[in-house]
């Protein structure tokens, strides 16, 4: 009969890390107003960049974690299907060509996530998180301004993504040739206005 080996002390100490990674992120949970919260997005022309689109997509749901004041993690998830224009028109032939196999291909992939990673406090508060796209995972960084005060969180963000890292790929100049004044920037820009409370 074999005599099992003591664990070594090397595995008492992954096993306390292991308990230490898994605990919950932070002990002040603020739900976000999905009615009052909403992301914009605007893209245009490559050459032409004061020809475009702009227009908003709501947040489903989310939820933003604090801990002694200040932000240290959270999700937030985003409908494709309410993409509307700038005039919050839902029911036209650009909202109809965004939410196609072209661009968010939005009847396979309804909805987008945001999970944050990290935040680092300093001059600026900059946030970075996993951005998923139609199925699609990315890590990206961007400032905010944030307040918090009486139970409400009040943030707002802008970042500038490429949406070919996302797979959306219609009329880029990096995967089309001769597209010429018809080349659609890779860039886009999104918005971010979050209210949420405790």
């Amino acid at each position: 009969m074999k005599l099992l080996k003591k664990p070594s002390p090397v595995f008492f100490l992954l096993a306390a890390g292991c308990l230490i990674s898994s605990r919950p992120v932070g002990n002040e949970k603020y739900v976000v107003n999905t009615y009052e919260s909403i992301v914009t997005w605007k893209g245009y022309k490559a050459f032409v960049p004061d020809q475009g689109h702009s227009g908003y997509v709501s947040i489903s749901k989310g939820e933003l974690m604090m801990e002694k004041g200040q932000l240290v993690g959270g999700t937030v998830e985003v409908d494709m299907n309410t993409l509307a224009d700038e005039f919050h028109r839902r029911n036209n032939n650009l909202i109809s060509h965004l939410k196609s196999p072209d661009f968010f291909d939005v009847e396979k992939f309804p909805i987008a996530t945001f999970a944050i990673t990290q935040v680092a406090y300093g001059e600026n508060i900059n946030i970075t998180g996993d951005l998923t796209i139609k199925g699609i995972t990315h890590a990206i960084t961007f400032p905010v301004q944030m307040e918090v005060k009486d139970g409400l969180l009040t943030a707002n963000g802008n970042v500038i993504i490429d949406r070919t890292k996302w797979d959306v790929r219609y009329r880029s100049g990096k995967f089309y040739d001769d597209l010429a004044d018809k080349t659609i920037s890779d860039d886009i820009e999104f918005g971010m206005k979050i209210i949420a409370k405790k």
